[in-house]
């Protein structure tokens, strides 16, 4: 009996998934599934174009192709995926659509590459974040990096056991703290550097002209290539939305498509 009030407390009362009463309940509407879904993919945010400009180097200027590059691929992947939840209103993602359209073996690839992914987002994501803690925090803090990531992880894992919209309740300001801090931040870059935007374009083709006569266009190409797949950790999580669409409020289609257009 004792026990069992520990795992009440910890993971939530035990509810039957099967009764309609229960599924009502556990439905997110279309912001309650940005919040609860769309995280995964904007934690990618977080690490992902970091990579991309890391590995420039000193070349900020291509900076400009690697924006718009990013830009264009999330709209297509958007897309994309806004297409598999309307042929697969019941969710399963790249599974479903590989194992109906294409055959099971390539289904298994892709839940196995799925299962990888949600993995290594975990496990990525809590690093990056710990990492940037760190970086304001005491120099004494670091030996208990590896302590805390373990520490979140797990309470990450308890709140998703307790229920997927109590999960979101609690990640809520951090979500909205996230979103709100990047929107200020991006606001303010663009407001700040106004004055230089007129010759962006302009001295971003001759930067790279530039370069092109020193290392060949070749070259500038491979750069780009190189920036572009090691900031591939960017979109990562854009598909958790197809995944999941039996987890949204009805019509899901309809919920579904103003989740990704969030």
């Amino acid at each position: 009996m004792k026990n069992k009030k520990i795992r009440e407390l910890i993971l939530g009362k035990a509810l039957d998934p099967l009764k309609s009463e229960t599924r009502h309940s556990m439905a997110l509407v279309a912001f309650l599934a940005w919040v609860g879904l769309g995280a995964d993919g904007l934690s990618s945010s977080s690490y992902g174009p970091e990579e991309t400009f890391r590995a420039l180097g000193t070349h900020t200027h291509l900076g400009l192709y690697m924006a718009i590059a990013t830009a264009l691929t999330v709209f297509v992947i958007a897309l994309a995926y806004n297409q598999v939840i309307e042929l697969f209103p019941t969710g399963g993602g790249g599974y479903r659509v590989a194992t109906k359209l294409v055959g099971p073996y390539l289904g298994l690839i892709s839940g196995c590459a799925l299962i990888l992914d949600y993995v290594l987002t975990i496990a990525i994501s809590i690093a990056s974040g710990v990492d940037a803690l760190a970086s304001f925090l005491p120099l004494g803090f670091q030996p208990y990096k590896l302590w805390a990531e373990a520490f979140f992880i797990a309470t990450l894992i308890v709140m998703n056991l307790r229920g997927l919209k109590e999960a979101i309740q609690i990640l809520l300001p951090i979500f909205a703290g996230f979103v709100a801090t990047h929107l200020v931040l991006i606001v303010y870059g663009i407001v700040s550097h106004a004055s230089h935007l007129p010759q962006l374009v302009p001295s971003t083709i001759a930067e790279t002209r530039e370069l092109a006569g020193s290392i060949g266009w070749a070259g500038v190409a491979g750069m780009l290539m190189l920036a572009y797949s090691q900031g591939g950790g960017t979109y990562t999580g854009l598909e958790a939305v197809s995944n999941n669409v039996n987890l949204l409020a009805e019509p899901r289609v309809r919920t579904g498509k103003m989740t990704m257009l969030y």
